[in-house]
């Protein structure tokens, strides 16, 4: 039986924690035998008690220490228990993280990594719930990665961690209980499966060997499964083929895949859970209409969540977050077909 995601990234800690001296691990309730809220931390303290530090509900004072922390020579792995939370340190990360390499002239890096769960359709309400990695969009000089359970998330967490820039690790919280949807000879299930860019690679996705496509859906993190559903649906029922583009890295932002898929479809659909304004979306779309407007057929088109809190109430939740109907709908619009 497959790993789950949450397992994975839990071996990965503790694999990194007993190859190197310099990680350290800051959150709330990250102890044993609590272990995280959503147990990603669990078994840590017990086997590095000295090296997994739990703190009080104080998230701006946790950015500071663990920058201050990485500026030393260490490599903290900041908590952040949800991603809504990302808010109350923003002076820390705008006018000190992001910018202490430059400010010193190369004379100190901010090897930190802050791992946060994002996203709703746990009814979790407005501020539980939100996807804001948006909002790290316009930070120069951080990384920003999204992974999915169709990419190596062990790996990627890793390489985040033997990163000497700041990386934000958002982890999609559906993606903690599903299992790793694992790749073998060029194949993700029953999908062609192209893996490019390191160290945080995207994967193109195609359902006819990458021939013949009619649009291209890019998207990350816990909307991946869903833009498989509706290149699934799209095939079954439309007989209407894309490439799913499932991008790890958000920022500095990989366009070059989704490029490259356009070249073949001549279409673009951006799929994401945070609101529609100024996204991930947004962006994609900005850079393909610049970099390939003679490629399009059409103007690109962008599934995103509402612009409004995220509800508690599950069926009112899932009006405002967008689903596989949304992408399926958004492919037809383009070829044409009422919907």
């Amino acid at each position: 039986m497959a790993e789950r995601c949450a397992q994975v990234l839990n071996r990965t800690l503790l694999e990194l924690f007993e190859q190197r001296e310099d990680v350290y691990l800051i959150g709330e309730d990250v102890l044993d035998p609590y272990g995280g809220a959503f147990k990603v931390t669990r078994g840590l303290s017990d086997r590095f008690p000295g090296r997994v530090i739990t703190t009080p509900i104080s998230e701006l004072s946790l950015f500071g220490v663990a920058s201050g922390m990485a500026i030393r020579g260490f490599r903290p792995i900041l908590e952040i228990m949800f991603g809504d939370f990302i808010a109350l340190g923003f002076d820390q990360i705008v006018n000190g993280i992001s910018k202490f390499r430059e400010m010193y002239d190369g004379q100190v890096t901010v090897p930190l990594v802050v791992r946060t769960p994002m996203g709703g359709r746990r009814g979790y309400g407005p501020t539980h719930s939100q996807s804001l990695e948006k909002l790290l969009l316009g930070v120069p000089n951080i990384r920003v990665v999204a992974p999915s359970e169709c990419h190596e998330v062990g790996e990627l967490l890793a390489e985040a961690v033997l990163d000497d820039d700041p990386v934000f690790f958002i982890e999609n919280k559906l993606m903690y209980g599903r299992p790793m949807r694992r790749r073998a000879g060029g194949y993700l299930g029953e999908l062609s499966c192209w893996e490019r860019g390191e160290p945080y690679p995207s994967l193109t996705l195609s359902g006819n060997d990458f021939a013949g496509a009619r649009a291209t859906i890019a998207t990350y993190g816990g909307m991946v499964p869903i833009a498989i559903e509706a290149a699934t649906e799209l095939i079954l029922e439309h007989e209407l083929f894309c490439e799913v583009v499932a991008l790890s890295r958000l920022l500095p932002l990989d366009v070059e895949p989704v490029l490259d898929s356009v070249s073949r479809t001549g279409a673009l659909i951006t799929a994401e859970e945070g609101g529609l304004t100024g996204g991930v979306g947004a962006e994609l779309v900005a850079r393909v209409q610049e970099e390939a407007w003679d490629e399009l057929r059409a103007p690109a088109r962008r599934v995103a969540a509402r612009d409004c809190a995220i509800p508690a109430a599950p069926t009112l939740e899932q009006r405002v977050l967008p689903a596989s109907e949304d992408i399926v709908a958004a492919v037809l619009s383009l070829q044409g077909v009422e919907v």
